[in-house]
């Protein structure tokens, strides 16, 4: 959200090429690991033959929209709540209860009756690699391989000529924040991953609620983590790769905060800031989970696959964030 609101009301580009670099260097991390067969493409997430164009779109406005009124997207909130901002508190547990009804309750009965009717089906993986094979008689391995090394160095090229970019921090952002998202793909992709389950003596993925390879995001893992809380009695419910994550977010940065005693607590301003928050937690959630991921989830994880069902989502969420801060300037112009 930061990056899209320096663009819009400064025209300052500098976080969005860290964000570029951290698309790009993801990018080349998950091509490194398919090249080196240590993960298998066809078997993660974002991997699929249905283009979900309509539920992308939409869910990725509704997450874009709903991250501005919420101060920051599922991130940004876990990072804040490690802080000790009470307001991200409140929102991760609506975001997480709206996540969770739009992945099996009532706005969920919605979503498939709605926008997941409207699909494209292809014949292989709706994924730029897979169209680049069609074109050019390539196998797909190949062709995404060799999209993924041009794309992503043409991002870390494009993040590296920006005058204002070329900072200690900035280069450690983008680089280490695209390492972190390619370590998480082999540890659930390969770490993570039994060819034949002792009990079921089926092939699975031990690390993941979606029971496939999958990276960083922070939607619908808020929703699971909720639910792993409130259930942790029930031996069913166990610590997933996205669950450890979320944790370790908010660990990570109380444990920063406290040790450059920046931690402080922050609540509500008032009604209308608190309204703000809470449609925004619900539109994150609901949104989140319908476009299949947030700004991480489809942003840098979804993106790094090259699905073409990431890519739309990334727009729709730049442009509903974009929409979002235009309304917040336009109500404080009417406030004046």
């Amino acid at each position: 959200m930061g990056a899209v609101s320096d663009i819009v009301s400064m025209g300052d580009w500098t976080r969005m090429r860290v964000w570029g670099m951290a698309i790009g260097v993801a990018m080349l991390g998950f091509a490194g690991l398919v090249a080196a067969g240590l993960i298998d493409p066809a078997k993660t997430l974002y991997s699929s033959n249905r283009f979900i164009w309509l539920s992308a779109l939409t869910g990725g406005l509704l997450f874009g929209f709903g991250m501005v009124l919420a101060s920051g997207c599922g991130s940004k909130t876990l990072v804040r709540i490690g802080g000790g901002n009470l307001k991200s508190l409140v929102v991760f547990l609506v975001m997480g209860l709206a996540a969770f009804a739009t992945l099996k309750g009532i706005t969920a009965v919605a979503r498939v009756a709605t926008v997941d009717r409207v699909v494209i089906d292809f014949a292989a993986s709706a994924s730029l690699g897979q169209w680049l094979a069609n074109l050019t008689g390539l196998q797909p391995a190949v062709a995404g391989l060799a999209l993924g090394l041009v794309l992503g160095s043409g991002l870390i090229v494009w993040a590296l000529a920006g005058r204002d970019f070329q900072r200690f921090d900035n280069l450690l952002a983008g680089l280490g924040i695209g390492l972190i998202v390619s370590a998480m793909w082999w540890v659930s992709g390969h770490l993570g991953f039994v060819a034949e389950h002792p009990e079921t003596l089926e092939a699975v993925f031990l690390t993941t609620n979606s029971g496939r390879a999958e990276a960083l995001s922070f939607v619908a893992p808020v929703a699971f983590t909720l639910d792993w809380l409130l259930f942790f009695s029930d031996k069913s419910k166990v610590l997933t790769l996205g669950i450890v994550s979320v944790l370790g977010v908010v660990s990570g940065s109380a444990v920063y905060c406290l040790a450059s005693r920046s931690f402080r607590w922050e609540g509500f301003g008032g009604t209308e800031d608190t309204a703000n928050h809470l449609i925004g937690a619900v539109l994150m959630g609901v949104g989140g989970v319908t476009a299949m991921g947030c700004t991480v989830g489809q942003g840098l994880s979804g993106i790094s696959t090259l699905s073409i069902t990431s890519f739309v989502a990334l727009f729709a969420i730049l442009l509903g964030a974009s929409a979002g801060l235009r309304y917040q300037m336009w109500r404080l112009e009417r406030s004046l």
